[in-house]
């Protein structure tokens, strides 16, 4: 690693990758717990000689081999690390008078322990791990198959709801503009084609896949083989602490969706929206994007309850999630990875989802119009998706009353910063030259979080740097 990325790294603080320790007596057990946490989340790097403010003190020149050679040794034992692990710190010189040690911690395929405890990296912290279920959902991040292939040799063709199937092919068929392939299968034949039955080579069994009984199983398979699956739909705009209404949905996901759309389009605004003369809708648009994520691409072997709630100022879904990352995902990072491939091409093949990624795309676009601001997504063991709702704005009518021009380049004058953007932003007035650290620091947020923010300040033409990302300051626009 080069001193450039380095400073760079130093700037910005903290974070769920990167962790300073000062080591001024040697190397202490948190720098162990941290090796730990990174291995079972997903990786990091570790400066050794660095408070946790980003400046560097350095470790003692002359006792740095020492403390690698320590390194090594207490990584390398299986009474301390299990599984051990082979790593390598990097001695290397910041400045004439300081030197620090690099270690990278390369994301790991197995569940580690230090000193028989299982540590996890949540934000810029180490956690202790003891819940049963948080270390199951570890194993299950660390797994390289996907679980809806699970199958279940036992499963007979009168456990699934089969009458769904016409209005399945029909679906389809509209979905391709009039000629599907199922429209000339057999029921068998088309539960094969859509990989809901199949024989798993590394045993042998044959037979229906979790896949199919969650797609199409009936009430009472489903909760045999996922007894904590549940979709808890909520809206909470008066009584805040409970609900003004509530539906609880336990069937199989093709209904799921329906009761789930029913359930948004009941208490939202289907606000009037043109897109190329044509009028769209702004509400089901963006329920489609939001229902589809919540249950195609959802870890059903969790016991976590999945959310779709809506509240006065936002909306959200939440589901436990394969995570295979952490923090906020935007649309210049977007990196689409499929969670359940399988359902998620039934999905597509009916027309309750379009390709991998569009979703997030097409939330981000139509959010804008829908509310004047911009969705948040975040990727963890939870993963999130929250939309921000604001009915007094219309697109179309300007929230005066005052009729909006349709030219485009006016988009960001309507955007609405939220209370959240709002805090960081008078904060940055405050403290202009300040690290992200210290900004996450003063809000009780996390670095990511901060980051992000930023992000939508620069986007919103709000705030720019002046300056290198070292020795440079904001400049609230």
């Amino acid at each position: 690693m080069d001193l450039a990325t380095i400073q760079s790294m130093l700037k910005i603080g903290e974070t769920v990758a990167v962790e300073f320790k000062r080591c001024g007596n040697g190397i202490e057990s948190d720098t162990y717990e941290t090796v730990c946490s990174f291995l079972n989340r997903f990786g990091g790097d570790i400066f050794l000689g660095v408070l946790n403010d980003g400046t560097v003190l350095g470790v003692p020149k002359n006792a740095a081999s020492d403390m690698i050679k320590n390194f090594i040794k207490v990584v390398s034992n299986p009474a301390l690390f299990s599984p051990t692990v082979y790593l390598v710190p990097e001695k290397m010189e910041y400045d004439e008078k300081h030197t620090i040690i690099h270690i990278h911690v390369p994301p790991s395929s197995e569940v580690h322990s230090y000193k028989r405890v299982i540590y996890d990296r949540v934000d810029d912290a180490d956690v202790k791990v003891t819940a049963t279920g948080a270390i199951a959902q570890m194993y299950i991040r660390k797994q390289n198959i996907f679980t809806e292939k699970k199958i279940y040799p036992y499963a007979k063709p009168e456990d699934l709801r089969l009458d769904l199937l016409p209005k399945i092919r029909i679906m389809a068929q509209n979905h391709a503009g009039g000629v599907h392939p199922w429209n000339s299968m057999e029921d068998a034949e088309l539960l094969k084609s859509a990989g809901l039955y199949g024989r798993d080579i590394a045993t042998g069994e044959e037979g229906y896949n979790l896949a199919a009984l969650m797609l199409l199983g009936k009430d009472d398979v489903i909760l045999n083989v996922a007894p904590a699956y549940v979709t808890d739909a909520l809206v909470r705009k008066v009584n805040v602490d409970r609900y003004d209404d509530r539906e609880v949905i336990k069937t199989n996901l093709v209904e799921s969706y329906d009761r789930l759309m029913e359930f948004g389009k009941k208490h939202l605004p289907d606000k009037f929206f043109l897109e190329n003369d044509v009028n769209r809708s702004l509400r089901n648009t963006i329920l489609r994007e939001m229902v589809s994520n919540v249950l195609m691409h959802r870890e059903f072997t969790s016991s976590y309850t999945a959310k779709f709630v809506i509240e006065t100022e936002c909306m959200y879904v939440e589901n436990a999630n394969r995570s295979l990352g952490d923090g906020f995902i935007t649309e210049d990072n977007l990196e689409p990875i499929p969670k359940n491939p399988i359902i998620a091409s039934f999905f597509r093949n009916i027309g309750y989802a379009d390709q991998l990624g569009s979703g997030v795309r097409n939330l981000f676009k139509y959010s804008r119009y829908y509310s004047g601001r911009t969705p948040e997504f975040i990727e963890g063991d939870i993963f999130r998706i929250i939309v921000p709702l604001d009915e007094q704005y219309s697109f179309d009518f300007g929230q005066n009353g005052q009729t909006n021009q349709s030219d485009h380049s006016n988009q960001s004058n309507q955007m609405q910063l939220s209370e959240e953007e709002l805090l960081l932003l008078n904060l940055i007035k405050e403290y202009p030259d300040r690290t992200n650290s210290f900004l996450a620091e003063k809000l009780g947020w996390s670095v990511s979080k901060v980051k992000y923010h930023i992000q939508k300040l620069k986007q919103f033409e709000k705030i720019r740097r002046k300056g290198t990302s070292r020795n440079g300051r904001w400049e609230v626009l």
